[in-house]
């Protein structure tokens, strides 16, 4: 296996509201979760208030944007309408804009009113587990606004799924890579059909998302093939179950999984990833920038 560093086609994200990521270094995306049953952290940013002080805390340790979502996808987890995903979101959104907090914001959510309502009070970016499969005006509303999309590979709805290393049977995959790729191919092939522009596009292979435990090593090992499509590419790894399997060789809590999360973060950046998406800021803007700060250079 080579550990050479992988560079990136494009250098800069393009958002809505004349914002952008650079990506001349790693950025580092802030989960926020407004639910009472994410894997990690739900209920512990389930009031407006607490959001907002996550979101202040969040931005001293160095996050470069926010990821804000109001239904949990961890598998096995309830779906959540519209309606209530909006009620938990949205006062989230604008109550950070009111603190005068600039750094970008995604929506997590694969719903058009969701996302609408979110644009609307200074939302940036929409990331959409479903690849903006799973409602069909989501699309053109990514179009019309002209806002960053996240498309994301998934074998089936999170409230279907299983954890990584619990699957009674497995998922079958003849080449997980080559897979992931045909799949991203064609939701990026859809996006720019609908009229997204494609420095708006970052693509996410969708880590424990119907993939087991060696699938998702496969996935980071090979993350320059999926680079190789032209897009910036999200690590949402932190925190999984696979993960702890990896670093602790066990069942584990969430909360036991953060050094292994850092470690193959850094693994995933030297193999193309350029966007984390995490629950521990401070320790991945230290070890990111250390990483790249040893390593940038040849990186590109």
């Amino acid at each position: 296996m080579s550990l050479a560093p992988q560079s990136n086609p494009i250098n800069q994200w393009k958002l809505s509201n004349a914002r952008a990521i650079d990506l001349d270094r790693p950025c580092v995306v802030c989960i926020l979760n407004t639910t009472p049953d994410s894997f990690s952290d739900g209920g512990q940013y389930n009031t407006t208030e607490s959001a907002t002080d996550r979101a202040k805390q969040a931005v001293n340790e160095g996050a470069d944007m926010l990821d804000i979502g109001g239904e949990s996808t961890r598998p096995g987890a309830a779906r959540v309408d519209a309606d209530e995903q909006i009620r938990r979101v949205v006062p989230v959104i604008k109550a950070i804009r009111d603190a005068g907090i600039g750094v970008p914001i995604s929506v997590d959510t694969t719903l058009s009113q969701v996302a609408a309502r979110a644009l609307e009070e200074g939302a940036d970016a929409i990331n959409d587990v479903s690849a903006m499969t799973e409602d069909p005006a989501m699309l053109p509303l990514a179009a019309d606004r002209a806002c960053g999309v996240v498309l994301m590979h998934r074998l089936t709805t999170s409230d279907k799924d299983s954890y990584s290393d619990r699957y009674e049977s497995e998922p079958v995959y003849t080449d997980v890579v080559e897979e992931v790729c045909r799949s991203l191919v064609g939701f990026r092939d859809d996006a720019l059909r609908a009229g997204v522009c494609a420095d708006r596009i970052v693509l996410d292979p969708g880590l424990g998302f119907g993939k087991s435990v060696e699938d998702n090593i496969a996935l980071i090992r090979r993350t320059s093939e999926i680079v190789g499509l032209g897009h910036p590419v999200m690590s949402g790894l932190s925190r999984k179950s696979f993960v702890g399997r990896m670093g602790l060789g066990r069942d584990s809590d969430p909360s036991e999984r953060i050094h292994a999360t850092v470690g193959l973060s850094v693994v995933h950046l030297m193999h193309g990833a350029r966007i984390f998406r995490v629950h521990d800021v401070a320790e991945h803007r230290s070890a990111l920038d250390g990483a790249w700060a040893t390593l940038g250079a040849d990186m590109g």
